[in-house]
């Protein structure tokens, strides 16, 4: 709703698809957000995030071909923490 209230051009869930050695696999990676295109953005509502979540986040990046990530934890106190990715 946020997205679309600030006029942010977003795909929800979109599915990234995967290859190893140019051969496509069947899993598929989905995102929470890609936003203007070029921004991917995974929401967690974890008291700390944790290694894996960056690691999922990254993952996505490379898979994408996207250079800028946002991990966005909603469920830290007192607010929510951003962590920007570049690669």
């Amino acid at each position: 709703k946020e997205f679309g209230a600030q006029q942010i051009p977003f795909v929800a869930m979109p599915e990234l698809k995967l290859a190893y050695k140019a051969q496509p696999l069947k899993q598929t990676y989905r995102p929470d957000f890609f936003c203007y295109g070029k921004i991917i953005v995974e929401l967690k509502t974890v008291r700390d995030l944790a290694p894996e979540h960056e690691a999922q986040l990254l993952n996505y990046l490379k898979a994408a071909n996207v250079k800028v990530g946002l991990l966005v934890n909603f469920g830290a106190y007192p607010r929510a923490i951003v962590k920007r990715f570049v690669l």
